[in-house]
């Protein structure tokens, strides 16, 4: 089989409990803890924001929910009817504060909502351990917003400013800054810019996550369609721009908002529409459906590689050989 030449991401070997949804990952520096945020079960505490925890990354403990019976965001059921879960979380510090953004919707509908808590520590052991629920961020309604209020991802510019992405399907992947130390909209009446789209419908892109790195901002998203289990499409790309506003091109050139997007990761074997993506210290953690379960599905997490020109590459050495030697044989 070929010997890839290029740079290749690192697989970490997990165990323990991976039902996971959505990761937002947390990688602990200097031997703390590892943490996982996942979209959240109606059966296990009231569909709340669920958490994992590992001391290395490997081995994954359940570890709660963020929120209980008496600290579940009530407010949330009245502005989006019929809300039974709580789904794809992202985590950011700032300033000593953890804020934990989480999404509020139905299937097939853009009623939907971003909501916020914090904790000044992500340890469920430490007694300073407590979310407490900052409210609404940004939201989205049927026939006045043309974009879906979910799957937020959070970056600072190099003036520290926070950007939020967001989005799924309708608009696509929409854009507004943030302000600390509130962790919402730095001007509530602005109006979101649209970074990404598949162009037309239904506009298959959703889970926007940016990343500052070497004076670049890359926008990872899901593509096609999740959720479906061994039928699901979800598959990985990338582009990157100069400014976190944009424009964002992939390697080609290609605008993401004219349906660009490089191929990061997509179905391989028992391993079945890989999404959901977040990045923390270099480490891609995103779910997918395993067809030797079932379609049930699972977390995932690789170190990522780049190459020369500053991509992100998450391929695996061994897949990459594959891919040689199946292109060898073609």
């Amino acid at each position: 089989m070929p010997t890839p030449t290029g740079p290749a991401a690192t697989e970490l070997a997990l165990s323990g409990d991976l039902r996971t949804h959505d990761p937002a990952l947390v990688v602990g520096e200097d031997g703390e803890p590892w943490y996982v945020f996942s979209t959240g079960d109606q059966r296990v505490g009231l569909g709340s924001i669920q958490v994992r925890t590992s001391p290395d990354g490997r081995e994954w403990t359940e570890a709660g929910t963020v929120w209980t019976a008496s600290t579940r965001p009530e407010w949330v059921y009245e502005q989006i009817p019929g809300v039974t879960n709580f789904w794809a979380p992202e985590l950011v510090e700032n300033d000593g504060t953890w804020y934990l953004y989480y999404s509020a919707s139905t299937f097939g509908s853009n009623r939907s909502l971003i909501g916020l808590y914090t904790s000044t520590t992500l340890d469920p052991s430490d007694p300073a351990y407590a979310w407490v629920d900052q409210g609404e961020v940004w939201r989205s309604t049927p026939g006045e917003t043309d974009y879906n209020a979910i799957d937020a991802g959070i970056v600072e510019d190099a003036d520290g400013t926070p950007w939020m992405a967001f989005g799924s399907f309708w608009g696509g992947i929409q854009l507004v800054e943030l302000s600390w130390p509130s962790g919402k909209p730095a001007d509530p009446a602005a109006e979101a810019v649209t970074i990404a789209s598949r162009r037309g419908q239904p506009n298959a892109i959703e889970a926007p996550y940016l990343v500052a790195r070497d004076g670049w901002f890359y926008l990872f998203v899901s593509r096609d369609a999740c959720c479906q289990g061994t039928d699901s499409t979800y598959n990985m790309a990338v582009g990157r721009s100069r400014e976190v506003t944009g424009p964002y091109v992939d390697r080609e050139g290609v605008p993401l908002l004219e349906d660009g997007g490089t191929p990061l990761l997509a179905t391989r074997g028992d391993r079945v529409g890989p999404g959901g993506q977040s990045l923390s210290a270099g480490h891609l953690a995103f779910h997918y459906y395993d067809a030797g379960l079932g379609g049930d599905f699972r977390l995932a997490i690789r170190e990522l590689a780049w190459d020369d020109d500053g991509w992100p590459v998450a391929t695996t050495a061994e897949e990459q050989a594959a891919d040689a030697a199946g292109a060898d044989e073609g």
